[in-house]
C-alpha cells in the first residue's frame, strides 16, 4: 500500500499559497484492507475512504470509463493493480495530475509543473471531452489564476467548445452547475469565468440570457464601454473587487438581461429593461436553482437597479415605496446589498471605477428614518388593524420628505 498527495493540495504548495483541503490517494490496496486498518467508507460510486484520525478523504486508486450522458455517466474501476500513472490521467487539468509521496516526491507523468511554470490551463488527455462538468471547472479555475497570468491552453478551449457544442451540458444537473457557477463568482477574477464560458460557447448554452447583452450598445454617455456584455463583467469584476457577498455578485451578473430584449431599432436607449429582464432573471434563477437569497435580490436588484441610480430625485413617496418592497423594516441586511450591488454596477463603466456614489449614503439615511418612526404613539392613539398601517406609512413619508428637503437643502 502507497499512499500520495493528489490534485489541489500539490498544485497550490507549488504556487506557494495557502493548501486548504487535501485529497489522498491509495495504491496497491483493497477496500477490505483500508476496512481493517479503521478506515470508514463512503460515497456510493466509487471506493473513498475517511481516515479513522484526521477525516480526511482517501480513495483507491481507480480507472473510470465513459458509460453515459453528462457528469454521472462513468464507470469506475478500483483494484490494487490500478497503478499512480492510471489514476492520475483521469483528472482534468495537468496541474492537478501531479502527486507526491510523504518525502515530498513528485510524481508528475503530465508535466503538470512545466505547465504551472509556463501558467497554462491545459487538459491531460483526450478523455477530458467526456466530462462536461470541467468546462465550468476550467473556467473557474481560469478565474481563480487570471491574476496569476494564466490562461486556457488553444487546444483545451477547443476540447471545451466541442463538448459545449455536444449537447452534453444540458445534461448537468442544476445543484452540479449551480455549485460550480457559485464557487466561480467567489474567486478573485469572476468576470474571467464568464468570458471563458463564452470563448468556449458555453455561455450561450448555459446562460443565453447573458449571453445575448455582448454586442447590444447602451448611451456613450452613461456608459463608456458601451457594450452592455462587457458591462456586465465590469460590475461583476468591480464585486469582487470590493469583497462581496455571493449574493451580491449573483445580481450583478444578471441586473441587465432586460437589455438583451431590446429591439435593434430603439438602440441605444433601453426603455423599462428592468421590467423586461424580470421573467429572464427568473428563468436563470430557476435553471440553477439558485438559494432564495439569491434569487430574491437578483429579482429586486434588476427591477429596482435605476431607482438607486436616481435616489436623490425621487419623490418621497417613491422612496418610500421602494423601502417597503425591499421590507426594510425586517429585513434590513437586504436592502444594504441592494446599495452594493446598485454602487457596483454604477463603478462598472470604463474610467468611472473611482466614481463616488453619494447614492449609497442618501439611500441609507432614508431607510433609517423610515424604521425610525415609532408605532407606540400611533398605537396610543387607538389606531389599529389595516388603520395602523396607513397611519404608520402617513408618518413614514412625513418623515422621508423631511428626510429629503433637508438633505437637497
Amino acid at each position: 500500500m502507497q499512499i500520495y498527495k493528489v490534485g489541489g493540495a500539490v498544485r497550490d504548495r507549488l504556487l506557494g499559497k495557502p493548501v486548504t483541503d487535501i485529497d489522498w490517494v491509495v495504491v496497491g490496496a483493497t477496500a477490505e484492507e483500508m476496512l481493517a486498518k479503521g478506515y470508514r467508507p463512503v460515497g456510493a460510486d466509487f471506493p473513498v475512504f475517511l481516515h479513522p484520525k484526521s477525516g480526511e478523504e482517501y480513495a483507491l486508486a481507480r480507472t473510470e470509463r465513459k458509460s453515459g450522458r453528462g457528469y454521472g455517466g462513468f464507470t469506475f474501476h478500483a483494484s490494487p493493480d490500478v497503478t499512480l500513472e492510471e489514476d492520475l490521467i483521469r483528472r482534468d487539468l495537468t496541474i492537478n495530475a501531479m502527486a507526491e509521496d510523504n518525502q515530498q516526491q513528485l510524481t508528475d507523468p503530465y508535466h503538470g509543473q512545466r505547465d504551472l511554470e509556463a501558467r497554462i490551463l491545459r487538459h491531460v488527455s483526450p478523455a477530458f471531452a467526456e466530462d462536461p462538468l470541467r468546462v465550468l471547472r476550467v473556467a473557474r479555475f481560469a478565474a481563480r489564476y487570471a491574476g496569476l497570468g494564466f490562461t486556457v491552453a488553444p487546444e483545451t478551449l477547443e476540447l471545451m467548445r466541442q463538448l459545449s457544442e455536444s449537447g452534453e451540458l444540458e445534461a448537468l444537473t442544476a445543484e452540479r452547475s449551480w455549485k460550480e457557477i457559485s464557487r466561480a463568482l467567489m474567486e478573485d477574477q469572476p468576470q474571467v469565468f464568464i468570458q471563458v464560458l463564452r470563448d468556449c460557447g458555453a455561455l450561450k448554452v448555459l446562460m443565453p440570457e447573458v449571453d445575448a447583452l455582448f454586442g447590444v450598445p447602451q448611451p456613450e454617455a452613461h456608459h463608456p464601454e458601451i457594450d452592455s456584455g462587457i458591462h456586465t463583467l465590469s460590475v461583476l469584476e468591480q464585486s469582487a473587487i470590493h469583497k462581496q457577498p455571493l449574493t451580491v455578485r449573483w445580481a450583478c451578473l444578471l441586473h441587465d438581461l432586460g437589455k438583451g430584449l431590446t429591439p435593434e431599432e430603439e438602440w441605444p436607449r433601453h426603455i423599462a429593461h428592468e421590467h423586461k429582464g424580470l421573467k429572464l432573471i427568473s428563468a436563470v434563477n430557476e435553471r440553477f436553482k439558485a438559494p432564495k437569497d439569491c434569487q430574491e435580490l437578483a429579482l429586486l436588484v434588476g427591477q429596482y437597479h435605476t431607482h438607486g441610480h436616481r435616489a436623490l430625485e425621487l419623490k418621497a413617496s417613491t422612496l418610500l415605496e421602494l423601502l417597503q418592497s425591499f421590507d426594510v423594516y425586517r429585513r434590513p441586511q437586504r436592502f444594504e446589498e441592494f446599495i452594493v450591488a446598485c454602487e457596483m454596477d454604477a463603478r462598472g463603466r470604463k474610467g468611472l471605477e473611482q466614481r463616488s456614489y453619494p447614492q449609497a449614503d442618501y439611500l441609507r439615511g432614508a431607510a433609517t428614518v423610515a424604521r425610525g418612526v415609532a408605532v407606540q404613539p400611533l398605537l396610543e392613539q387607538g389606531f389599529k388593524g389595516p388603520e395602523l398601517g396607513e397611519a404608520l406609512k402617513r408618518e413614514r413619508l412625513k418623515a422621508l420628505k423631511a428626510y429629503r428637503e433637508k438633505a437637497s437643502a
